[in-house]
């Protein structure tokens, strides 16, 4: 990359933004400015290859210092600031499920619908899809493209880290101490698990469960059927999912391996008779991968059933940070950014 870019990190010192850095670190971003935002952390410092940051005020930054701006600080920072930024020319990575929704902003996967990216003309808002879809999509589009995914059913098992540093150290509290109240999360998550992600809504249906349908429709095909239950677990960190799903056409589990064997950012690990399967707790710390085992066909009243177990780092990989890095360096592979 020859582009040097000026960036802004707004939640520069949250759990998904301090991995952001990371990942910026890592996949050697050519930044040439760096500015660091937030509100309540404002002053602190936070470091930058190598370098010694103070973390600027949002309500007073000037944006058009940037090419482009990071939202990691949920939905009510990005709406009251995200499109103010894209007004001054700016390009904005939003991870807050905000905008997702908006049929004039794109959702992005880039292994699965990149191509969009291409297409842009000016700076505008993209959207980071929910941690939970992009580790399910990474696995299930191969199947579509080849097999016809017409259902989908999928349990998702959700680490704390997805709520933020406060449900990282009430897990932590409620271990150590049993008479811990619950404040992050309805119940306590210590010793439990939580059939609850997010917000009921009218259906009965959680807001997280609702997600995983609307981001999969909009992502990959409206026509998929997809019904989830998202649930919280006493798991730091890294998402798992048990997925069901349906195909038009006949597969088998060596179709399934072979497929997603070839595919980018995806890796097998499957073999029960050695008791190998992901597990978030080997799999899912600072990984970049999304991991697939439990692989299973069966074909029930002439259908064609899939069965896998999916689990992925929910806040360093696919689900958040890396995705978000991946948008990046689509936008200035594109020269975008310019």
């Amino acid at each position: 990359m020859n582009n040097t870019i000026n960036i802004a990190l707004v939640g520069a010192s949250g759990v998904v933004g301090s991995k952001i850095i990371s990942l910026l670190e890592k996949k050697n971003v050519n930044i040439n400015n760096f500015y660091p935002l937030g509100s309540s952390s404002v002053g602190d410092e936070i470091s930058f290859n190598n370098k010694t940051f103070i973390i600027e005020d949002l309500s007073d930054f000037d944006s058009s210092k940037v090419h482009l701006a990071i939202f990691s600080a949920g939905s009510k920072v990005a709406k009251k600031y995200a499109n103010d930024f894209v007004s001054n020319g700016v390009y904005v990575i939003d991870l807050s499920s905000e905008f997702r929704y908006d049929d004039n902003v794109p959702l992005i996967i880039p292994e699965i619908n990149g191509n969009i990216l291409k297409d842009i003309e000016r700076p505008l808002l993209i959207a980071n899809p929910n941690c939970s879809v992009s580790q399910l999509l990474m696995a299930i589009e191969p199947i579509h493209k080849n097999f016809d995914v017409d259902l989908l059913n999928v349990a998702t098992y959700q680490a704390v880290s997805g709520t933020g540093k406060d449900a990282v150290k009430e897990l932590n509290t409620q271990i150590e101490d049993s008479n811990a109240e619950a404040k992050v999360y309805p119940k306590k998550i210590a010793f439990n698990v939580i059939p609850q992600c997010d917000i009921f809504l009218d259906n009965d249906f959680t807001k997280e469960e609702m997600k995983v349908a609307w981001e999969t429709k909009k992502i990959l095909d409206p026509n998929i059927e997809v019904t989830a239950t998202c649930v919280r677990v006493p798991v730091v960190n890294g998402h798992s999912e048990a997925v069901f799903l349906r195909t038009k056409k006949p597969i088998s589990k060596d179709n399934i391996i072979n497929l997603l064997s070839a595919t980018r950012g995806v890796k097998i690990i499957d073999n029960p008779s050695n008791l190998e399967y992901p597990t978030p707790l080997e799999n899912a710390n600072d990984t970049e991968d999304v991991f697939v085992g439990r692989i299973r066909t069966q074909t029930v009243n002439k259908e064609n059933w899939v069965s896998m177990w999916i689990v992925a780092d929910n806040v360093y990989g696919k689900g958040a940070a890396l995705n978000a890095v991946q948008i990046i360096e689509m936008l200035i592979e594109e020269n975008k950014l310019c």
